[in-house]
């Protein structure tokens, strides 16, 4: 085959790779290890802060996945991991691979701490990593899905609870579930051991976080599964702190603190993504709610929300115009029965014109 010719535009936007890392290191990396390594470099480049959530967030990998990755280039000496007292991640050197050498002589390091110049944020992941005692062995998966036939896929459709499983995952991904996906459900329930509850709990978890990626989701049951997480509240408690800015802000508004339970988190979802109604909305029927009640505030601020998109309300000023309405409603009535010996509805009548018909009978 003949020889590629190459060009090259010009392009100030770019991240300098070093060519013993691509002909040394590369050929023997997986696609995780390549991403985050390329990643490091181009966050470094750039002077942006990152984290383990960050980055496991950008390439749809597990936390346990970027770690496992870090610790790969560790070992091969092309960066290395800093912890703190406690164990902590709290930095990344990256290796000069510019100097032979420094594959060989870790404590030698030309890159700074990734992440720990004066001027930017320390690097600090979502989840404590300990650091272990001595060299990691390789790992051996403790979970890995089958590879399910078409009549094993069949008879699990025949289950009696999975119609109503797969028809709930259809609600959370707006459209009806291939042969595949369906299989990793079968995974989940057969392999990995989750109930119902919580494999709802951990679609509805991604889905919110906008990870509707079947491997994305697979590797957070795999990780859940090696954690020895098996019912819902145990997933609740590993995934608290990690909802939405505005999941909180409504639970504040509210005058609720910690982690929204399963039913709350079903009204907030209503609210947001079946009602569409933007924040500002939102809060405002919270803070009526609050007003109004002690207690079952969510199913208050419900009725409040359901009355709202009853009447078309689609912004805040929406309100406020009801609430001029309903007021000017209120002082007509009131005019109206004013005098309890007047308790009936006052019109103008043209009293000539009474008169003439009066006359013509």
């Amino acid at each position: 085959m003949a020889k590629l010719t190459l060009y090259k535009d010009t392009c100030a936007d770019f991240t300098v790779v070093s060519n013993l890392f691509i002909d040394k290191y590369m050929k023997d990396a997986n696609d995780a290890q390549l991403k985050v390594y390329l990643y490091l470099i181009r966050m470094l480049n750039a002077n942006l802060a990152t984290s383990v959530s960050d980055i496991a967030d950008k390439f749809n990998h597990t936390e346990k996945d970027v770690m496992r990755s870090l610790r790969y280039w560790e070992k091969n000496g092309v960066l290395s991991l800093e912890f703190d007292a406690g164990k902590n991640l709290v930095g990344i050197r990256l290796n000069d691979l510019t100097r032979e050498s420094a594959v060989d002589e870790r404590p030698q390091f030309a890159r700074p701490i990734l992440l720990s110049a004066e001027n930017v944020a320390p690097f600090r992941p979502e989840v404590q990593v300990s650091l272990p005692e001595s060299e990691p062995e390789p790992e051996v998966p403790m979970f890995s899905k089958p590879a399910y036939t078409t009549e094993q896929l069949r008879e699990f459709k025949k289950r009696e609870n999975v119609s109503e499983l797969l028809f709930v995952a259809q609600q959370y991904f707006g459209r009806t579930l291939n042969p595949s996906e369906m299989k990793t459900i079968l995974f989940f329930m057969d392999e990995l051991h989750f109930s119902d509850d919580l494999i709802d709990h951990l679609l509805q978890y991604c889905v919110d976080r906008d990870k509707k990626d079947f491997k994305y989701i697979e590797k957070v049951a795999i990780n859940w599964a090696e954690k020895g997480i098996t019912t819902w509240e145990q997933a609740r408690l590993e995934t608290l702190g990690k909802y939405d800015r505005n999941t909180y802000v409504i639970m504040n508004e509210l005058g609720k603190n910690g982690s929204p339970t399963r039913k709350e988190l079903e009204f907030i979802n209503r609210w947001v993504k079946e009602f569409a109604f933007p924040m500002d909305v939102i809060l405002e029927a919270c803070q009526r709610t609050v007003l109004a009640t002690d207690s079952h505030r969510f199913e208050y601020a419900d009725g409040i929300l359901k009355s709202w998109k009853e009447q078309n309300v689609h912004q805040k000023s929406d309100v406020y115009r009801m609430d001029e309405l309903h007021q000017r409603s209120k002082k007509v009535s009131a005019k109206a029965s004013g005098n309890k010996f007047n308790q009936f509805t006052q019109n103008d009548y043209d009293f000539d014109d009474l008169e003439k018909k009066l006359i013509s009978n």
